[in-house]
């Protein structure tokens, strides 16, 4: 298995030169479907944490009501055909990078950016 691409929405770098933009302090969900055929995700935005998290039907951090008031996470894995979302608040400007953290695939093109302004 050696593929030429791995994508984030069937686009190579995609987020990297079209970032999603946020503001500080703007929750944001991100919506993740691990589409396979075989290889796994983990899932991570290089500077933040998330405060809720959403695995396969059920609730890993956080609940409905909220987010977690005791912990945060930095990478949500899911094999492949698996998804869940993730929230998190970015509290400062800049550019966050989010990436596939198996970093060989981040490298071929599961990588972007987050743009959080004021």
């Amino acid at each position: 298995e050696k593929p030429d691409a791995v994508v984030f929405n069937g686009y190579h770098n995609a987020y990297q030169h079209e970032p999603i933009k946020a503001k500080v302090g703007e929750r944001v969900r991100f919506w993740l479907l691990n589409a396979g055929p075989n290889r796994a995700l983990s899932f991570h935005v290089v500077g933040g944490q998330f405060d809720r998290t959403y695995f396969e039907g059920d609730w890993v951090l956080g609940d409905a009501s909220g987010p977690s008031k005791e912990g945060g996470a930095q990478a949500l894995g899911l094999l492949a055909a698996q998804g869940g979302f993730v929230e998190m608040v970015l509290t400062e400007p800049g550019r966050y990078p989010l990436v596939n953290h198996i970093m060989i695939d981040a490298e071929r093109g599961a990588y972007g950016i987050v743009e959080v302004s004021k």
